[in-house]
């Protein structure tokens, strides 16, 4: 029988949990990738909103050189509907020669719009240095500015950046290891060595004994047939087999910029008491005229007067007991009002008096 009719019929077997994820949705295979192209070249037939910088003129000249068009040193064309962009794309994995992908181009000088331009041809590279697509066509850009004689400007998204829908066609394919060798490796997007130990062992349950075997936290390779049909059937099935990922080790993430805090739930405490309170100082300052007296030769000046308050907030105690969980902490954090930057302090001195147990990560 082949490997992918038996399979077939093995994946009836299978029992699933609750909360598994099929392999597809938590691992990618190794090989399979996109690859990022990019390119620089002109956008021309700009309604004036162009740029006349020293490299925009340089690139036109050369793009006129290459039609047997060559301007003396000396000129300096005008180029107000010509803009010098930067053309990126992403080429996907098993895209063949004459499909086409979509592009973004972005405006790299002082054009204000690349609004109603046209991309002219543009040789997109690779990472090794070789062209692999070429994009050409219309600009669709979403965003637009104006601007009146006074200087005052409106704009509305991004009017230096356009896209081209299937704008760039494949001229050259990259090689992938898929149809090679005698195995294929699942890198998991979340390493974690327990994940990995339950991925092996849910093929190793559905193909046998020794089927696959984890490498390291993030790759478990399986063997697998030769044959390109008998391969995509066979990883097709591979990759519907449902496995419960391990729990995430416990953490807690602080944004400082937002103030967005993220406990996870396997975040304990010792006992520790935390107590929370504020001092508010405001200062206001206000000007006062002063005057000399009638028939004076003093002269009126102005004299600054501040006025200083203090205000201190009734401080709260509360206390941890042992084991403390994720909801019993926003609990108590919750009663005493405090705003997301105190629960940073709060989080922050937990950890440094060794009363969390959990990974404090501020970004």
């Amino acid at each position: 029988m082949r490997w992918f009719q038996w399979i077939a019929l093995a994946l009836v077997s299978v029992s699933l949990q609750a909360q598994a994820q099929r392999i597809k949705d938590i691992a990618d295979i190794q090989g399979v990738r996109d690859n990022q192209l990019i390119g620089y070249g002109l956008v021309v037939g700009l309604p004036g909103t162009g740029e006349k910088t020293r490299y925009t003129e340089q690139t036109f000249k050369t793009m006129l050189k290459n039609f047997g068009i060559n301007l003396p040193e000396n000129v300096r064309p005008k180029i107000k509907n010509v803009a010098v962009v930067a053309v990126h794309a992403t080429m996907p994995a098993f895209i063949k020669t004459g499909q086409t992908v979509d592009v973004t181009v972005s405006s790299i000088g002082e054009a204000k719009s690349l609004r109603g331009g046209s991309l002219l041809q543009t040789f997109l590279k690779g990472a090794d240095g070789n062209v692999y697509a070429i994009a050409q066509g219309s600009l669709v850009v979403s965003g637009f500015s104006a601007q009146g004689l006074d200087g005052s400007k409106v704009m509305q998204n991004t009017p230096t950046v356009g896209r081209i829908p299937n704008g760039a066609i494949v001229e050259r394919t990259v090689a992938s290891p898929f149809q090679t060798g005698d195995s294929l490796t699942f890198n998991l997007r979340h390493p974690d060595f327990s994940t990995a130990k339950r991925l092996a062992d849910a093929i190793n349950g559905l193909l046998g004994p020794g089927m696959a075997h984890a490498l390291d936290s993030a790759s478990v390779q399986v063997s697998a047939p030769r044959d390109p049909n008998q391969r995509v059937s066979y990883l097709a099935t591979l990759e519907n087999i449902e496995v419960e990922p391990a729990r995430e080790s416990a953490k807690v993430i602080v944004n400082s910029r937002t103030g967005t805090i993220v406990v996870g739930s396997d975040v304990r405490l010792l006992p520790a008491a935390v107590t929370h309170g504020g001092l508010t100082v405001t200062i206001a300052e206000s000007e006062r005229a002063s005057q000399p007296n009638p028939f004076g030769a003093g002269e009126t000046v102005i004299t600054q007067d501040s006025t200083i308050d203090v205000a201190q907030e009734d401080s709260r105690m509360f206390l941890f007991d042992p084991g403390v969980t994720l909801n019993e902490l926003v609990r108590a954090v919750n009663q005493v009002g405090a705003a997301p930057s105190d629960v940073m302090a709060i989080l922050e001195a937990l950890k440094t008096a060794g009363a969390l147990h959990g990974e404090l990560i501020i970004i």
